[in-house]
């Protein structure tokens, strides 16, 4: 992990905590009423993310709650689902982990916080969880990115990311792709909220680095494997062109000990719900 920026850990949970992951969550779409204007497409190119989320005070406000966000051209100009709306959520974000008792579970597993032990964290504290659906066919790809560029700290270095595969992941259906070593050279731009009275709520500060393909390599993961991700290393996953969805469930944790998270990033504790201590 701290040579390359990111670690496999096949079978870290069982099939059965994965499928109560996933049988959760059916019901939570069941039971999904989204407001009209509020029917955000997920995207993470950089314009299209400051046109879709950046206008949009329901992501910017989603850091303490349970909302939904959906693929790319699923819904017509008037906000109506053009396909059946299980198959047109991109993610569910960003408090999972806090509001829903199957994910709280998993998030504070005994086995999750003897990991982070394992890592010499001290004091870490959760700070957003995302279902992450990836649906046949659509879904999008991620272009290459760094976590940090959305969360940061200072120092950096404090930001881990747990990516639970709740099904096959593979290089059909849209697997992680990173470049090892990748996180040891810092960030290059931010994502910062705007200031208020601006068209958007969010802004980039820096620029996006060109990124060689050849450098990626892929990372395909059974059903129940735990991929850990360093805040600033690279890492992107392509369109799912196959016929089979690829289902996560993955939460961004901080280090608090000595850390300040920064008050420009667009998510924020809040009185409702600081961050949580990842050990119970």
């Amino acid at each position: 992990f701290r040579e390359d920026g990111f670690l496999v850990l096949e079978h870290f949970f069982t099939a059965e905590e994965c499928d109560s992951m996933r049988n959760q969550i059916q019901k939570i779409v069941a039971e999904m009423e989204v407001p009209p204007h509020c029917r955000t497409e997920f995207s993470t190119k950089e314009d299209e993310q400051l046109q879709a989320q950046g206008s949009s005070d329901y992501f910017l406000t989603s850091g303490d709650k349970i909302r939904f966000f959906f693929e790319k051209g699923v819904l017509d100009e008037k906000g109506n689902f053009l396909i059946p709306k299980e198959k047109s959520v991109s993610k569910i974000g960003h408090a999972l982990h806090a509001h829903d008792p199957v994910f709280k579970q998993i998030t504070h597993s005994s086995k999750v916080q003897e990991l982070g032990r394992k890592l010499g964290l001290e004091r870490p504290v959760v700070v957003q969880s995302m279902y992450i659906f990836k649906q046949p066919g659509i879904g999008g790809e991620v272009t290459p990115h760094q976590d940090a560029t959305f969360l940061h700290t200072e120092p950096l270095g404090r930001v881990l990311g747990f990516w639970i595969a709740l099904e096959d992941a593979t290089q059909e259906n849209g697997c992680l792709w990173f470049i090892p070593g990748s996180h040891t050279s810092g960030i290059t731009r931010r994502m910062v909220r705007a200031p208020s009275g601006t068209s958007t709520c969010v802004e980039f500060v820096g620029s996006e680095p060109h990124y060689d393909d050849s450098q990626f390599i892929p990372l395909p993961i059974s059903k129940g494997g735990l991929i850990l991700i360093h805040g600033e290393v690279v890492h992107k996953s392509e369109l799912n062109s196959s016929e089979s969805s690829r289902h996560v469930f993955t939460f961004h944790v901080m280090e608090a000990k000595d850390t300040s998270w920064s008050k420009e990033n667009w998510l924020q504790p809040t009185p409702e719900l600081p961050f949580p201590s990842l050990y119970t």
